[in-house]
């Protein structure tokens, strides 16, 4: 079945613990043609009622209703898109050009979200926030469909109000109102209406045109030095839809055969990474065989440079101090498998340490359900018994937006503080748990330099043992493209077509 896949290889729902169709700013910029609607038996429209389907007096076509149910579901119940989502998919038994039409609805609405609102709230004259929840997100439907998509105006307008109706809001003048009034501009005369000067706002006005709140486009700003136009690509590519990036397990899936096997090719940096063909991963045999995983070319990366890194002595014992669901823990534990040496891997989760047990079944790793700070406090995550140690941080998860669209609206600057904490504490405790000359890789999936150089900075500096930073830029593959000055490193999503994940390796003194 063709179903979701924007939200692969996140480690943390949201940043916590525990070929793309083509979006562009206009219409010229179109996303997926909607082919003609869809006919049940005798040439007539899919009836109404059923689980997951649309009731009242007008049928409404099933792809616009699931992408509905999971705009609704997102927020009313703070779900995730991607957890949602494939279950809505499957229940309306919706596959093909259905599903991934309902798929790019869902994405690129929760994307496009704050722009749409601002202009909802000048075609309705009300704030968008005093508009009826059901009627507000079909709404946000219809708009995403007028400016962003190849849906002629006219079956955007027509299936939004049956949409309206069947949701039994009782405001169909209303809504059809407010959509002709959308479609009488393009994206592009709508951001020139209501955003900021670009010449004395250019932080509010980026924030419009490109649907993210100010302070990540601020905090992105920062991470490029000040470059708004770096700031701008960016942006862009947090609102496309990003491929399928697979993990082949060394030493399980050679990554040529799994392109071939998967109908795709392999990936442009990691030795592992393979870029799918389509498809639901879950429906690959080499993801249900454990031969491989769904996770980002930038997730592969960071992990592989702590493997990669020169060590000094023995080399048997390594450490995943946060490693739910268990990703980069299964390529540790294939690396290691290969080299004679064993993993711990560490996640406070109960729930999502049993994840990571499945995740690294039949690989040397064990598996422990307790915070990862409390280094020193057994035996089997002593402080000085590792060689070699990830601590892939809890964060806001800024560097996968366009996996996790719903994060860019629901993190706020004030979650940084209690983060940022969580993170010295973790590094520190990963530099205390490997021996002196034992290697530390300090990641996270946040280019937000508090996050970053600040937590390294910090944790390198109050961790009471000696700590030296490794240049990470050579243990990343030769003729990577902007990697900066080091010693850390930043890969991008306009950059590396990865997320934007921070690396830092540091050796205990």
């Amino acid at each position: 079945m063709t179903g979701p896949v924007d939200g692969q290889d996140v480690d943390r729902p949201g940043g916590f613990r525990g070929g793309r169709p083509t979006t562009g700013h206009g219409r010229s910029g179109a996303g997926l043609e909607r082919r003609p609607e869809r006919r049940g038996h005798g040439g007539q429209r899919p009836t109404a009622g059923g689980r997951g389907r649309p009731t009242g007096r007008s049928a409404v076509d099933l792809p616009r209703h699931a992408a509905y149910q999971a705009v609704a579901a997102v927020n009313r119940d703070d779900a995730y898109a991607n957890l949602v989502l494939p279950a809505i998919l499957r229940d309306a038994g919706l596959v093909g050009r259905d599903a991934a039409f309902a798929t790019e609805l869902t994405y690129g609405t929760l994307r496009r979200l704050g722009t749409l609102d601002a202009i909802l709230t000048e075609a309705a004259g009300r704030d968008v926030a005093r508009i009826d929840p059901p009627v507000r997100d079909a709404l946000r439907l219809g708009a995403y469909q007028l400016l962003y998509t190849r849906v002629p105006a006219h079956a955007a307008v027509s299936a939004t109000v049956d949409l309206v109706r069947s949701v039994g809001a009782g405001a169909t003048g209303f809504a059809n109102a407010v959509l002709r009034e959308v479609a009488s501009r393009d994206a592009d005369a709508w951001v020139a209406r209501l955003a900021p000067p670009q010449e004395t706002d250019p932080i509010g006005h980026l924030a419009l045109a490109y649907s993210h709140p100010q302070w990540i486009v601020r905090a992105f700003a920062e991470a490029l030095g000040g470059d708004l136009g770096e700031t701008t690509r960016l942006l862009i590519e947090d609102n496309e839809r990003p491929p399928v990036h697979l993990c082949a397990r060394p030493g399980l899936a050679d990554p040529v055969a799994l392109a071939d096997e998967v109908g795709g090719v392999p990936g442009a940096f990691s030795p592992y990474a393979v870029y799918s063909g389509g498809g639901a991963p879950g429906d690959l045999p080499a993801l249900t065989e454990g031969r491989a995983h769904v996770q980002d070319e930038g997730s592969q990366l960071v992990a592989d440079a702590l493997t990669a890194a020169p060590l000094d002595g023995p080399d048997g014992r390594w450490l995943d101090l946060c490693a739910g669901p268990g990703g980069k823990s299964g390529l540790l534990g294939a690396v290691a498998a290969q080299r004679g040496a064993r993993l711990t891997a560490v996640e406070v989760s109960e729930h999502r340490a049993r994840l990571v047990g499945q995740a690294t079944r039949d690989l040397p790793v064990t598996v422990l359900n307790t915070d990862g700070r409390n280094v020193g406090s057994t035996p089997k995550l002593a402080e000085g018994h590792f060689d070699r140690a990830l601590v892939d941080a809890p964060c806001t998860g800024l560097g996968s937006l366009r996996r996790r669209p719903e994060s860019r609206w629901r993190r706020q600057p004030s979650d940084l503080p209690a983060l940022t904490r969580l993170q010295r504490e973790l590094l520190s405790a990963g530099l205390r748990a490997v021996r002196p000359g034992g290697l530390v890789a300090y990641v996270t999936c946040s280019p937000h330099v508090v996050e970053t150089h600040v937590t390294v900075t910090e944790a390198a500096r109050r961790a009471g043992v000696p700590v030296d930073f490794v240049d990470a830029r050579p243990l990343l593959p030769k003729g990577m493209p902007g990697l900066g000055d080091g010693p850390t490193v930043q890969l991008w999503p306009h950059r590396h077509g990865t997320d934007a994940m921070f690396l830092a390796v540091l050796r205990r003194g």
